[in-house]
């Protein structure tokens, strides 16, 4: 993790900077900005969050414009270029794919197919979709970015279709070889709604691809505590998580950004990071769900 390679004084200094809560959009709903501001700081670490109503424009955003390491959030606009690269032809939701031994990632990665296929296998582009993204699976994902070219074309996709503040650069893989790499795989808040927006807009996919992304997102099972946590039986989440491991007591993130639909059938595009925070798992996904709940109750 970045922090380990900074002498004492300047750790404790950067942590003690990471804690305050600064950089709040302007907005027209300070009882709102107050009430994440107070439930951000629970995180012990630095809490980003936008949120944005897509059919209205209402906004809110909390450090919105700073950099965030993704983890598994990047899964999703991955998922988003290989369903470009189907909508183009270059791939087939059919076609088979070999996977070998030496795409797993390591045995501390998260990767059920690794686990179900310990030898390798061959499976199709659909069934690798379903494991990045509902499994969170990183050897899926790395197939599938071998498949489309590697991070920086998803990257190029993202910038095409007009989402600036989103960069995916490596591998799972790379990503558990060091603590500093997830660092280079990061999204600001405000352009995580960007992305969001994007899916919801069906600007880049056909109305298929779409259709099976969103499905993909709101069947996953991860992170049932974060942005759904609070919220009413019930509703409608398209989302995905991303979490790191936790090095010396720190937690580089613990991650959550999705489409909720409304009661009134609007949207509601929310992404909350937690970076380096020493609060333990079940307070960092408490804040997530607690910012969440904050947002649906001041706007619903």
């Amino acid at each position: 993790m970045r922090k380990s390679l900074l002498k004492p004084a300047a750790f404790f200094l950067s942590l003690i900077l990471s804690f305050p809560v600064t950089s709040l959009a302007a907005g027209s709903d300070p009882a709102l900005e107050k009430e994440i501001q107070r439930i951000a700081a629970a995180a012990q670490g630095k809490v980003g969050i936008a949120a944005v109503v897509i059919e209205t424009g209402k906004t809110v955003s909390l450090n919105g414009d700073d950099r965030f390491p993704m983890q598994s959030v990047y899964k999703m606009p991955i998922g988003m270029a290989v369903l470009r690269a189907v909508d183009q032809g270059r791939l087939k939701l059919d076609q088979k794919v070999p996977v070998t031994k030496a795409d797993y990632v390591g045995e501390r990665q998260h990767s059920p197919l690794r686990d179900a296929h310990p030898n390798g296998t061959e499976t199709t582009v659909r069934e690798l979709l379903r494991y990045n993204v509902l499994e969170s699976d990183g050897s899926a994902c790395d197939v599938l970015l071998r498949l489309i070219g590697g991070g920086p074309a998803v990257t190029a996709y993202l910038e095409q279709n007009g989402v600036k503040g989103v960069r995916v650069i490596n591998t799972e893989k790379e990503i558990g070889s060091a603590e500093d790499v997830q660092y280079r795989n990061w999204a600001t808040p405000n352009e995580a709604l960007a992305l969001l927006k994007l899916l919801h807009q069906g600007g880049s996919l056909s109305a298929e691809s779409r259709k099976l992304m969103l499905k993909l997102m709101t069947d996953t099972q991860t992170g049932l505590k974060r942005i759904r946590g609070l919220l009413p039986p019930g509703t409608a989440v398209a989302h995905k998580t991303g979490t790191s491991q936790t090095v010396n007591g720190v937690t580089a993130a613990t991650n959550d950004i999705g489409i909720v639909t409304l009661p009134d059938g609007r949207h509601l595009a929310i992404a909350v990071f937690v970076s380096d925070a020493r609060a333990g798992s079940e307070q960092r996904e408490k804040v997530i769900a607690e910012i969440s709940k904050a947002v649906w109750d001041a706007w619903i």
